[in-house]
């Protein structure tokens, strides 16, 4: 008999009224009364299955009810309605095959565990509420991602993850070499004609740079894979390696950008919202008590368009209230973000025209000479989750900012080239897949969206 999952059976139980079916999975729990016992059953679904196994039906009833959680099974037996029980149908179960038994130290027992003690265990935190919540969500946004730039015509392009170029001027990268450096540090000098690329190379902080001439070839792509950032900050909101989402589109400016974005974050909301109906329930009300109305909030709104030195002016009224000081010219930090939109908006906010100084070298340059035509899209209870820009298209722009930074011109030839070769004016954004991931659970600590999570000082499996 082909086995049946769980996602099915909750989907369409009423078909399988009264009828054999075939279920596998794990035994969350299992209670014995000596001559009946109840086996909740999961196979990876949201929401498990209570089998119940009868003494006088069962050759190997007491093999089964010995087993420890975590064990696995296979279970034929009679889908039974039971429309005044917590859950609509039960299996009655007519045979139970032990297929793998669990150790009776298995680290997830029916006690409430803290995400502290969940995170030493990646490989099974997977099994509980909280954590198959949070990676279906992963699963449901990204392929909702996907089918949101398919569905507008976007090229899905898969850019390096070894590069010789610093996409951020930031400087904070992962070197990848294959010279001994025991070697090198013992000689106290390092010649990278002898590495494997002949020069220093390093894993990305974006695919951004290689990414743009395709643009120009396609007119619309986006790319969506891991980049790493060697920032020694150990917050709530950084790891060393991390999934990003970045779109660029040819012949668009600034505003159509934020048209874009817009409509794409509302697009994977609803969509996970739809799709994850119970995930969504359990973490509101388990993890974020808010959680559905912040989402539902975001839908529904119109972001609001605020200019950096407008907010600048907003803040600075207020700055006896912030820990971080308010001045023309800094990168706003998380209050700063946060009180602009749960305070004065209660909506997303989209900040824009940020100063020269304290972005990249590719963005395009405003009229006044000190700011740059970026966008940080901030959202109620996270601050920053998309940053963009509209970027430099005219070629002496761009030289002139890459020789102010002090950057290498011949490291960017193939990337200024597409200035050469029918400029336009083009922009694009980078989503930080794990800062959404974040907003979609209510869950704080990025530590725990990601399976095997990478940071400063701490790295598993």
């Amino acid at each position: 008999m082909k086995r049946i999952e769980t996602r099915t059976l909750y989907k369409e139980y009423k078909k399988f009224a009264d009828q054999k079916v075939t279920l596998c999975g794990w035994a969350r729990t299992i209670r014995d009364s000596k001559n009946i016992a109840f086996l909740e059953l999961n196979d990876g679904a949201f929401k498990s299955v209570q089998v119940v196994l009868e003494k006088d039906k069962l050759n190997n009833y007491e093999e089964v009810v010995k087993q420890n959680v975590g064990a696995s099974f296979k279970v034929e037996g009679k889908l039974v309605l039971t429309p005044n029980a917590q859950q609509p149908f039960e299996i009655n179960a007519d045979s139970v095959e032990v297929l793998g038994e669990s150790s009776a130290d298995y680290p997830l027992q029916k006690k409430r565990h803290t995400v502290e003690f969940l995170r030493t265990i990646p490989t099974i935190r997977p099994r509980g509420n909280l954590f198959n919540a949070v990676f279906r969500i992963r699963s449901v946004a990204a392929y909702a991602i996907h089918k949101f730039f398919n569905e507008r015509g976007f090229v899905y392009v898969h850019t390096p993850i070894i590069t010789s170029s610093d996409c951020e001027g930031a400087g904070d990268m992962f070197q990848v070499t294959t010279l001994d450096v025991e070697k090198v540090a013992k000689e106290g000098k390092v010649d990278f004609k002898d590495d494997f690329f002949g020069k220093k190379v390093s894993l990305t902080v974006s695919g951004q740079i290689n990414e743009e001439p395709i643009t120009h070839a396609f007119g619309k792509t986006y790319t969506f894979g891991p980049t790493f950032r060697a920032e020694n900050s150990n917050t709530t909101r950084h790891a060393a390696e991390f999934w990003m989402m970045e779109p660029e589109i040819c012949f668009c400016d600034l505003d159509e950008l934020m048209d874009n974005e817009e409509e794409m974050v509302k697009y994977v909301i609803r969509y996970v919202m739809d799709e994850c109906h119970d995930e969504i329930e359990f973490l509101n009300k388990f993890v974020d008590t808010g959680l559905v109305d912040r989402l539902t909030n975001v839908v529904e709104s119109e972001f609001v368009r605020l200019d950096y030195t407008k907010a600048i002016e907003m803040l600075l009224k207020v700055k006896d209230r912030f820990v971080f000081p308010v001045e023309w010219g800094v990168d706003l930090q998380s209050e700063h973000e946060r009180y602009l939109t749960e305070e004065v908006y209660k909506k997303p906010v989209f900040l824009t025209n940020y100063p020269k100084d304290i972005k990249a070298f590719y963005m395009r340059l405003n009229d006044d000479g000190k700011t740059v035509a970026a966008v940080d899209l901030l959202v109620p209870g996270v601050g920053e989750l998309i940053g963009g820009s509209q970027r430099e298209e005219r070629l002496e722009k761009l030289l002139a900012r890459i020789h102010e930074l002090g950057l290498k011109e011949e490291d960017y030839s193939w990337y200024i080239d597409t200035r050469r070769y029918g400029t336009n004016v083009h922009s694009g954004y980078g989503l930080g897949f794990e800062r959404l991931v974040m907003y979609l659970t209510g869950v704080q600590n990025i530590r725990d969206v990601q399976l095997f999570p990478r940071t400063v000082g701490s790295i598993q499996g």
